[in-house]
């Protein structure tokens, strides 16, 4: 059985079973973790994990804006989905402590997580309780990264087993690890969130030593997978019959010439690299240097270490230019997906984040920049072997669930990186039509029939077209007030 298989049955059922009784364990009051499906709206008020009135008063005044019932109940259901389905406040030695599960799978993905709960960071400095969620996030995530800096999801308690799924991985896992995938943005989502969360509340208590010594793991296993002398310490292989879930050549992955770029395994589809220096990681990755700097030098007041974070950006920046672009024959000089530092090349896009059409959402190349604008066209063009377009829409998927599969994620992507009010309309107009009554977000649809879809409970993909809908309701309100579903 591996992530693809899980069914929401047996995801639900390891949920009601998986506070074990034993201690030390973190001495929390968690809540009732409801019978949540997808298919029937929010669940009760009661079962709501936490409840926040700014957050309600929010939804209310942009749903007074939205003179389309269908996608104001989307709205509705889908924003608030982390908070009232996915998260676990608590306390950590008198700190707060959050633990985030990405929906119907019981485990902790420091990407997911750090997206789950991005879109409440402006609701923070209004709502106290809502930021120390943030903050228990923060916390967590730190700790996580310390357990193991490649891995990519982590169980509730360290004594808990790792993902059905990941039994059996031939990797050094370690206790508290669920899967073990080095991902580049696995390190970089959380520190994007605690960057926000300061420049959002102007707080620093989540910056003590113990996110200053993730920080620094950051930084050192960033360091180690550019592999300029040797390939590191990470190695990965599971038995699977796709063979997108394990690495190449012992678990190393394919073979790259060094170049000052950082190799991952795998990407945030948690699909394995084709080649090893995945672009848009690597842009992702010189950002979070930068925030790292940032953080290091105005908060620790440690300058040198600011420095070097700076610099080793300006290394991976300047080797993303000289060699993460190529010319295609339709759209002229583009960035590639993956490349190996040998002259190979793959021209694709990916529907999760980091990919080439989520660069300007993640702060990595401006909307306008004219190298963004050629790599957009291709991205959503049939040139990209993993766009799809169907009698129910068009949009990007990947080999994660397979061909003819669009992710609703990147039509909401397409719709957050667009200036132009006639794509996005088309955008939303895909996204309500093809939830198929449940009014929730899927990971996937078949291009001809949304009924055929994965994942009914995918917090992420839920929180993001939130996101979306508040990003229109601050910079396009006139958008919202006259959409209609149907043309």
């Amino acid at each position: 059985m591996n992530r693809r298989e899980l069914l929401l049955g047996s995801a639900a059922a390891g949920l009601a079973n998986a506070l074990p009784a034993q201690q030390p364990k973190t001495p929390v009051q968690q809540p009732k973790t409801p019978e949540f499906t997808g298919l029937n709206g929010r669940p009760p008020v009661p079962e709501r994990h936490f409840r926040s009135a700014v957050i309600e008063d929010a939804m209310a005044e942009v749903c007074a804006g939205i003179s389309s019932p269908e996608l104001a109940k989307i709205f509705t259901n889908c924003f608030p989905n982390t908070l009232d389905t996915t998260v676990f406040p608590g306390t950590r030695q008198g700190k707060p402590d959050t633990y985030v599960i990405t929906g119907d799978i019981d485990a902790m993905w420091l990407r997911d997580s750090s997206a789950q709960v991005w879109p409440y960071l402006q609701f923070a400095s209004k709502d106290e309780a809502l930021s120390g969620l943030l903050e228990g996030v923060i916390r967590r995530q730190a700790r996580l990264i310390q357990i193991d800096p490649y891995a990519n999801a982590f169980t509730r308690y360290t004594d808990d087993p790792p993902l059905s799924w990941a039994l059996h991985d031939r990797t050094a896992m370690r206790p508290g690890v669920g899967e073990r995938k080095w991902e580049i943005d696995s390190l970089c989502y959380p520190v994007r969130l605690a960057h926000g969360f300061w420049k959002a509340t102007g707080s620093t208590a989540p910056f003590d030593e113990l996110w200053m010594g993730a920080a620094t793991r950051i930084v050192a296993t960033f360091r180690e997978q550019q592999r300029l002398s040797g390939p590191g310490p990470y190695h990965f292989q599971r038995e699977s019959l796709e063979p997108t879930g394990t690495l190449e050549l012992n678990g190393y992955g394919n073979p790259v010439k060094p170049n000052g770029l950082i190799c991952s395994g795998f990407r945030p589809s948690d699909d394995a690299c084709t080649y090893p220096l995945f672009v848009p990681a690597n842009l992702f990755a010189a950002l979070t240097l930068e925030r790292i700097g940032e953080i290091s030098a105005t908060v620790y007041n440690k300058q040198a270490f600011a420095q070097e974070c700076r610099q080793f950006a300006r290394q991976i920046r300047s080797a993303v230019m000289q060699y993460g672009t190529i010319h295609h024959a339709t759209w002229g000089q583009i960035l590639a997906y993956e490349i190996d530092g040998y002259g190979n090349s793959l021209a694709m896009d990916d529907a999760n984040a980091p990919g080439l059409l989520s660069l300007p959402y993640l702060g990595l190349l401006r909307q306008n920049d004219p190298l963004y604008s050629r790599t957009r066209a291709f991205a959503l063009s049939l040139n990209n072997p993993y766009f799809f377009r169907g009698s129910a829409g068009e949009g990007i998927g990947g080999p994660h669930i397979g061909l003819g599969y669009i992710w609703p994620m990147s039509i909401t992507m397409r719709a957050l990186t667009s200036a132009k009010e006639e794509e996005i309309v088309t955008c939303l107009r895909t996204l309500c039509t093809t939830t198929v009554g449940t009014a929730f977000m899927h990971e996937s649809f078949q291009k001809d029939n949304p009924a055929d879809y994965t994942r009914p409970w995918f917090a992420w993909a839920n929180g993001l077209f939130g996101e979306l809908i508040l990003k229109l309701h601050r910079e396009r309100p006139t958008l919202l007030r006259q959409f209609t579903v149907h043309a």
